[in-house]
């Protein structure tokens, strides 16, 4: 395999586990716009440990995504205090606080960035992402995994119903912030240099973007989206500049088409239909 595809599969394999960490959260009816923030405190965590205590990655990727998560539950409190917009705001906010400790503080690098000595290769990548999917399916089979889908489709009513709204939502929110923290972990050890101006709002709405078009009805949406956003503008490359202009055209024509994102609960059930038909 070229240099070139071993890059895309790499990026391809971060992206899938940053986007179903937005997922999770998604998934229990919150939108968040801030997994940026997550992603870069897997990342310097990672870099730092690995740094500083002479961790393999075998340690500093687990322990950035417990750290990541920890601090995802801590500001889950606050955050999910607040609804709609409001909570994409503070979320928005929080990657923005993250991104500016990195930039004012000289031990993680500031504008610099670190240097990440140990490497993780693609193989890496490709089992981590695969146990990520593995897991967010298994997450969404549970009886966790189905008070979330009703949290999602209708707040009031599922807490009617007797299902523990924050409780929930706080769990989905420190998942999905330990998966982002994965994302930054891998990221940081197979590239070999964090920066924080790669943690930008332009890349938590991109991994929002990924969510949103796949779908958040079932776990095979960040999979969809994410492989999407990442292959696509690469096979349309041979446009030259254009090619932004048409995989902007496709977007729109996607959100319009398909405003529930690509996979949906209805387009599964119709597959199921006509397999069954088929036997």
């Amino acid at each position: 395999m070229s240099g070139y595809w071993s890059g895309i599969l790499a990026i391809l394999a971060i992206n899938v586990i940053f986007a179903y960490g937005i997922f999770v959260t998604a998934a229990a009816g919150q939108l968040n716009l801030g997994g940026a923030g997550s992603m870069a405190i897997g990342a310097y965590a990672a870099a730092m440990l690995g740094d500083h205590m002479g961790w393999s990655p075998a340690l500093t990727i687990p322990a950035a995504t417990l750290i990541t998560a920890l601090v995802g539950f801590a500001i889950a409190f606050p955050v999910l205090r607040t609804r709609g917009v409001y909570m994409v705001l503070a979320t928005f906010a929080f990657a923005q606080v993250v991104t500016g400790i990195i930039l004012t503080q000289p031990a993680l690098g500031g504008a610099m960035g670190l240097v990440v000595v140990e490497y993780v290769d693609l193989p890496v990548l490709l089992m981590a992402a695969g146990g990520t999917v593995v897991f967010v399916f298994w997450l969404m089979a549970t009886r966790f995994g189905l008070a979330m889908r009703a949290l999602h489709d209708d707040e009031l009513v599922s807490t009617l119903m007797g299902v523990p709204a924050r409780g929930v939502q706080v769990a989905s929110f420190a998942i999905g912030a330990g998966l982002a923290g994965l994302a930054g972990g891998l990221y940081a050890h197979h590239f070999s240099f964090v920066e924080a101006q790669y943690f930008s709002p332009l890349l938590s709405t991109y991994v929002l973007l990924f969510v949103l078009i796949g779908g958040t009805q079932t776990a095979w949406g960040p999979l969809v989206g994410a492989t999407f956003f990442t292959l696509v503008p690469e096979m349309l490359r041979i446009g030259g500049s254009w090619r932004y202009v048409v995989f902007g055209a496709i977007i729109v024509a996607m959100m319009i088409v398909r405003p529930e994102g690509i996979v949906t609960r209805t387009l599964l059930a119709r597959l199921r239909w006509r397999r069954a038909d088929a036997r």
